[in-house]
């Protein structure tokens, strides 16, 4: 077990969780909070990826990352529009937009499927320099994801961000007390996309490189963390809940790292990865259905005891009148 599970395989699990974190916690917004399948966050996590690796080899690094959001924003926006003002289900509006997100970012790639940044200078190395030590990328990582999530979770408190979350309960209740609900849904979505894009933004720098197919499957996999961390977390503030979903992702990633290291096949990662997720989903179904058969025998086991216990006392009657 301990040639399998080493301190480097752990410590890049936890760089790449926290990554991944953001796409999670994007889909926290999208799919938990307002109730939409937004299926454009394939494309937008290139879209991140492709801006600011653009943007760092052109030597600016932090901009790089804000040019991501800023696309992502672009991407969210969009987005909604479909959905707000064409009319469009959630859906197919995602679709429509991942599969022309594929054009643009091979245009913003210079019509490239990749691009180098191995001779750039990227914030994890600037962070190497600082701090001079192996574990500067994840410290990195770790605090900016924290950052992200305590503002998302001060946002998500705020009267804006309650509206948004109201909006996601009971759309009728909301419109109802005057509230545009289009609105909510366009600012939700383009807050969602810009941390979609921000992850998208630290891939790229972290391993250097990007690709045009870098986030094809990425909403299953962020769906997976999601669940994952709502499993092992439940219900709770707003904070524990994006703390749940950041541990969900860390540990998604581990799981698909020891998979590596038992040497599967790069053929069947995909279908590692699948299995994954349909076990996070159905966790939580599969979890009330063995508390319902385990109520359900208790009870048994009760009945059956009460029937033993008025066997033996009608036995025991008859016994007293025989004699």
């Amino acid at each position: 077990m301990g040639n399998i599970i080493t301190m480097s395989i752990v410590q890049s699990a936890l760089e790449l969780g926290c990554i991944y974190a953001l796409v999670a916690m994007a889909l926290f917004i999208s799919f938990t909070i307002l109730d939409i399948a937004d299926l454009s966050t394939d494309g937008c996590f290139t879209l991140g990826c492709a801006v600011c690796a653009t943007v760092t080899i052109m030597g600016h690094p932090i901009l790089g990352l804000f040019a991501a959001m800023l696309a992502g924003v672009v991407s969210g926006f969009v987005t909604a529009f479909l959905q707000t003002k064409l009319g469009i289900q959630s859906i197919l509006a995602g679709i429509i937009v991942n599969t022309g997100l594929y054009t643009i970012n091979i245009a913003v790639m210079g019509f490239s499927s990749n691009l180098n940044l191995f001779g750039c200078t990227t914030i994890f190395t600037w962070g190497k320099e600082s701090f001079g030590s192996s574990w500067s990328q994840l410290v990195l990582a770790l605090v900016i994801v924290l950052v992200v999530g305590l503002l998302i979770s001060l946002f998500l408190n705020t009267r804006l961000g309650l509206s948004i979350r109201a909006t996601g309960d009971n759309p009728d209740m909301v419109r109802a007390s005057s509230i545009n609900t289009k609105l909510m849904i366009t600012i939700g979505l383009c807050v969602a996309n810009a941390m979609t894009g921000l992850s998208g933004g630290l891939l790229a720098q972290y391993q250097r490189s990007c690709d045009i197919n870098l986030g094809t499957g990425m909403v299953t996999i962020a769906l997976a963390s999601l669940i994952i961390g709502e499993s092992l977390i439940g219900k709770g503030s707003m904070f524990t809940r994006i703390l749940g979903v950041i541990l969900g992702s860390c540990l998604y990633r581990f799981i698909v790292a020891v998979a590596l290291r038992l040497n599967v096949p790069a053929e069947a990662l995909k279908l590692v990865s699948s299995i994954i997720v349909a076990i996070a989903i159905a966790l939580p179904y599969l979890k009330k259905q063995f508390a319902f058969y385990k109520a359900k025998r208790i009870a048994k086991e009760e009945n059956e005891a009460y029937i033993q216990e008025i066997t033996a006392q009608e036995q025991n009657s008859r016994k007293g009148e025989m004699e």
